[in-house]
């Protein structure tokens, strides 16, 4: 059975948000890194809350591709995005945090031995420590430019139950990883599903393409959507090739437009913090230019850094252990073996 966050978390009832908390560590992000950020924190004897603007935890993996197969995660072939939130969810309850979810952090001030937060809603938080798991920010979707009044009438720009295209005839549009992997997850539900891209190359993974090449998914390169016809909702769609011109015409029920997000930091970018290519630049530390502020997963840069999932988790555990210090002064970086406490 899925768990649900109010159950395994203290989460707080619409209308009762209190107006100050204190806590060891404060968790900016409920995505996987910050799941797993607050389990370490918790492991570490830490008290902690996690905020994030969204109504649910899980971040984009839940909201965006929830049925997507994940294959980089360490110790798991592969395993469902919703499956890996609710696993993280249930780990992180060890440390019964406190859920902040539909608040968003607007400011962040260092004062002595502590940092204070402010929500959206009203909330102050007083915290030991913060460690900023956000991702990519608030995310929107690049809008399809042709066709794009047709959404909620056969377009969409992300898929969060596959089920809801089985027997359609799916067209895809983008060449990234989340097309690519839409369309070989639909593959064995709708009647038909074909990629168009305007480009020859992909941005996909090169596994993801191979199986993508080797499957009954039709590929067009280089086109892109030059017209969406239908009333109420799409029956059609013409296609352009960008290099000569020729058009073809599919008949389309349902059309995905995976053409990447428009990501904002939001507030974060008032707060004081070193930046680099919109990122949050930290040392090997994960500490940020403020001394009691770290950051972890896609929202940090540094030398080396490779955005990936497995890397989040890591970058998580040094945070907080590199954190746990300075909350309590008595506690040492190095944690020593989870085996070892049990």
């Amino acid at each position: 059975m899925k768990p649900d966050p109010f159950d395994v978390g203290t989460v707080l009832e619409t209308g009762l948000d209190p107006t100050a908390i204190e806590t060891d560590v404060a968790i900016v992000g409920a995505g996987p890194c910050g799941l797993y950020a607050a389990y370490y924190a918790g492991f570490r004897g830490l008290s902690v809350t996690i905020i994030d603007a969204l109504s649910q935890p899980g971040g984009q993996m839940a909201a965006l591709y929830p049925e997507k197969q994940v294959y980089d995660v360490a110790g798991f072939p592969a395993v469902k995005a919703q499956d890996l939130v609710d696993a993280l969810v249930e780990q992180a309850a060890q440390a019964k945090p406190q859920y902040l979810l539909g608040h968003t952090a607007l400011t962040a001030k260092e004062c002595q031995d502590v940092v204070t937060l402010t929500t959206d809603r009203g909330t102050t938080i007083t915290a030991g420590g913060v460690v900023i798991a956000g991702g990519i920010g608030r995310f929107t979707p690049r809008v399809l430019p042709s066709g794009s009044e047709y959404e909620g009438r056969g377009l969409r720009y992300f898929v969060p139950e596959l089920s809801d295209l089985a027997g359609a005839d799916v067209l895809v549009v983008g060449g990234g990883d989340s097309a690519v992997d839409w369309a070989l997850s639909l593959e064995p539900l709708a009647r038909s599903v074909t990629l168009a891209h305007r480009r020859h190359r992909f941005r996909a993974h090169e596994r993801s393409v191979d199986l993508l090449r080797a499957s009954s998914v039709g590929v067009l390169t280089p086109f892109e959507v030059h017209e969406v016809h239908g009333d109420p909702t799409i029956e059609e769609v013409e296609l352009v090739n960008v290099e000569t011109g020729h058009t073809e015409v599919l008949a389309t029920t349902a059309v995905v437009a995976a053409l990447g997000f428009l990501a904002d930091l939001g507030p974060v970018l008032t707060w004081g913090l070193e930046l680099r290519n919109r990122q949050i630049s930290v040392d090997r530390s994960m500490s940020t230019n403020l001394r009691r502020v770290f950051a972890a997963g896609d929202i940090a840069e540094y030398a080396g850094n490779v955005n990936l999932i497995s890397v989040g988790f890591g970058e998580a555990a040094l945070a907080i252990n590199n954190l746990a210090p300075l909350v309590r002064s008595e506690l040492p970086v190095v944690p020593g073996h989870s085996s070892d406490a049990a």
